[in-house]
């Protein structure tokens, strides 16, 4: 493998691989016991205590904590055991030492079976009582609750911190949404600041994080120091190393000693600010020499962390205070706009300017289906839909927002300049509803303190290393393809935004469905009454038809001609009445029965009508043209039959020309999508093919093109073009319906008609 290889396969998680938790070590400046938590039998101890405690390693293990300490401060701290840790350490203890009483603070924590009692020397013989405490703190607290912003606390916290402490340096670190971090606040003896420095992610590993948020405050009294191993190495109950992470005293990583000695800084104390159960960031304490702080006065830094941690959630919740009311106004009107809206698309495009807005975008997108509405500066549709269908996995509680969109999507990079940030919301996965905002990038020059790519060094053995940074100096980049960031209280908008979104969309849905149950109900009514009124109206119809017949033969020769012509009359009138109940009747019908589907080879099925109606009309002369045979479908065989006998029938019918020509064919699916989409018909979405009878005959006028479909509805007189009630095509159209499909005109008067229709069904073309 090349070193060109090599360094490829390094990345900064090898720092996140290290095991800080169990390092086997503990900082010099204490002794640690690990006791059994039944017995208080001392199980392990650091390998200093002779220095501190004026015994060996060996001369403790396996004796009991008594021997030690004697029964009444073991008493005092078996009382503990049953308390929490944190009300009660430090524990003032004391031995006894070449004849002499040490004062120690002691620090217990329980870890599963084990008790952990950490000892350091109480250097300053006074303790600070609950009096001294309040009147050191009541001041710093109120001045800390008072900052009218996030800033001026996290200054009014630092100068505190570093008057208690007595550090160069006191700083407030805030982490970014990626990992990095960056000074906010600084107070310092030093003429280089850091104050308005970000730092690399990779500075602070994640495991290293996740200690901060167990342990508030870590001191490092001298980063030269040489660690302290437990002994024995592993616990000789689980034969596993200890646990450290609750340790005051565990040793720190080599690679973060390094990083502090590169910086310049000797000693070090880090107190976490925890905001949401999640590390918001450090109160990062640096000192150019060895520095020790008492557990007492680290308590005090403790509790002012406690405390702004606290105060982080009241400081957000003020900061753009008149930019949240802006978004609350904004929210009430989506509220009045959706609730008198039938579709939440047209509520929210009444709202556009507002849609913007509510998160201080410059172009939004909604999406309903295969719908998209564009608003302000948005990347092209198809991009658009590329980058949803890219999205659609990554949405966390139907939410996605990144302020670098090509740095996750590379596609992104064609629109960076219009859409580097995107916020985005899914409404329903089952509609496909969505809106999308973007930001434009927004080139931004960062002050890093150094170089933010840590080196990779090749050791002797041709292992890789990745090293802390050597150089804080300040160093400058141009950063692009990123927006601003995504403000908490806007992402917040679009979650209440989403939550009348989905109750507006469930309410649609209800309405719908009662909709549709209703009009199923009212065309199940209406085919029993169409078939019932019809069946019922035969037969007192025959009984006026036969009594007409009986009256002309039984009365003829006292009947004049003009009462003769009025009997025929109502024969006819009977007979028509009889031909539109029988169609209503089979209308009825063909709604209700279920329909026989089979394979059917249609150009057998269209060669057979054409038989059927050339034999049944021999006085008509029609040439029929079939461009291409048709194809096999799955559908009712008579149903369709019929849809064919019907639209040739009335091709023949309805021509006047000397020579007449039919035509019968099918359209592939990408044809039929062109052709629906050139402005002469609806555009539809077919499911299969599209078929379609064409012929030269009179044509309809526009304005009947709507009409044609609809139940006894006839263009012409009575008796022109052979006759008829009227009811074929709305046969037609039903069942093309009942098979799935849709059916329409094209029709230029004089010249021809073409009838298409779609039939959703398996197709073997």
């Amino acid at each position: 493998m090349s070193d060109e290889t090599l360094n490829l396969t390094v990345d900064l998680t090898n720092c996140d691989r290290e095991p800080i938790h169990i390092p086997g070590l503990v900082q010099p400046h204490g002794v640690l016991l690990v006791l059994h938590s039944s017995t208080l039998e001392i199980l392990q101890v650091s390998r200093n205590t002779l220095e501190l405690l004026d015994r060996t390693a060996e001369e403790l293990l396996g004796q009991p904590l008594a021997g030690l300490l004697g029964d009444e401060q073991v008493k005092l701290i078996q009382r503990c055991l049953a308390k929490d840790f944190e009300s009660v350490n430090p524990l003032n203890l004391s031995i006894e030492r070449q004849h002499q009483s040490l004062a120690f603070d002691g620090i217990v924590h329980r870890l599963d079976a084990f008790i952990l009692l950490e000892l350091e020397p109480n250097i300053i013989e006074s303790h600070t009582n609950f009096f001294d405490f309040y009147h050191q703190m009541k001041g710093a607290i109120t001045r800390i609750q008072k900052a009218p912003t996030l800033l001026e606390m996290c200054q009014e916290v630092v100068e505190e911190v570093r008057q208690i402490t007595g550090f160069d340096r006191v700083m407030v670190y805030q982490f970014d949404a990626e990992g990095s971090g960056s000074v906010i606040a600084e107070d310092t003896i030093h003429e280089t600041p850091y104050l308005g420095l970000r730092y690399p992610s990779s500075d602070i590993p994640q495991q290293a994080r996740h200690l901060y948020t167990l342990n508030w405050l870590r001191l490092i009294p001298d980063v030269s120091y040489q660690p302290v191993a437990l002994a024995p190495v592993n616990n000789p109950v689980t034969q596993q190393p200890l646990d450290l992470s609750l340790s005051v005293l565990r040793s720190v990583s080599p690679l973060h000693l390094e990083y502090l000695q590169n910086m310049g800084v000797t000693a070090s104390m880090s107190i976490s600010l925890i905001q949401d159960q999640k590390l918001w960031g450090l109160i990062a304490c640096h000192h150019s020499s060895p520095k020790y702080i008492s557990y007492n006065i680290r308590t005090v830094c403790e509790f002012i962390g406690q405390v702004m941690s606290i105060e982080l959630a009241n400081k957000a919740a003020s900061e753009d205070s008149d930019y949240k009311v802006h978004i609350k106004t904004l929210q009430t009107q989506f509220i009045e706009a959706l609730s008198q809206t039938e579709h939440f698309l047209n509520g929210i495009m009444q709202l556009e300017t507002e849609l913007l807005q509510l998160v201080n975008a410059t172009g939004a997108v909604l999406c309903s289906g295969s719908q998209c509405i564009c608003v302000g500066e948005t990347p092209a549709e198809a991009d658009v839909r590329a980058l949803l269908d890219w999205m659609k996995p990554h949405f966390v509680q139907s939410l996605f927002e990144t302020r670098s969109l090509s740095k996750a999507y590379p596609a992104a990079e064609s629109f960076q300049a219009i859409a580097s940030g995107v916020l985005a919301l899914e409404i329903s996965k089952v509609h496909h509803n969505y809106i999308l905002w973007f930001r434009p990038e927004v080139i931004q020059t960062v002050n890093w303190g150094g170089n933010p790519n840590k080196p990779v060094e090749v050791l002797a053995d041709n292992s890789l290393r990745m090293s802390p940074r050597r150089s804080f100096d300040l160093w400058q980049e141009t950063v692009r393809a990123s927006a601003l960031p995504w403000k908490p209280c806007e992402i917040a908008a679009v979650i209440e935004l989403r939550s009348l979104l989905v109750g507006v969309v469930l309410r649609q849905a209800d309405e719908l469905a009662l909709m549709n149950f209703e009009l199923q109900r009212s065309n199940e009514e209406l085919d029993s009454f169409a078939y019932i009124a019809s069946h019922d109206l035969k037969e007192p119809l025959r009984g006026i038809h036969n009594y007409a017949n009986f009256l002309m033969e039984d009365y003829a020769t006292e009947l004049d001609s003009n009462g003769v012509t009025k009997l025929q009359t109502i024969v006819r009138l009977t007979q028509r009445m009889e031909d539109l109940i029988n169609s209503l009747l089979y209308f009825s019908r063909l709604g209700r029965a279920e329909l026989m589907r089979q394979t059917v080879n249609l150009d057998e099925l269209v060669h057979q009508t054409i038989a059927t109606l050339t034999i049944a009309r021999p006085q008509d002369e029609v040439e029929f043209r079939i461009p291409q045979p048709l194809p096999e479908i799955e559908c009712d065989r008579a149903r369709v039959n019929e849809l064919f006998t019907n639209l040739i029938s009335n091709a023949i019918k309805y021509n006047n020309k000397a020579e007449k020509w039919i035509e019968i064919g099918y359209i592939p699916g990408e044809g039929a999508e062109e052709m629906a989409g050139s402005g002469r018909s609806p555009i539809l979405t077919f499911p299969t093919l599209t078929f379609y009878v064409r012929d030269n005959g009179i044509g309809i006028p526009p304005e009947h093109l709507d009409k044609i479909f609809q139940i006894f509805r006839r263009l012409h007189g009575r008796d022109d073009f052979g006759g008829g009630t009227g009811a074929g095509l709305t046969i037609a159209r039903k069942i093309v319906e009942r098979h799935g499909g849709k059916i329409w005109v094209e029709s230029v008067p004089a010249e021809g008609s073409t009838f298409y229709f779609t039939l959703a069904a398996e197709t073997d073309a």
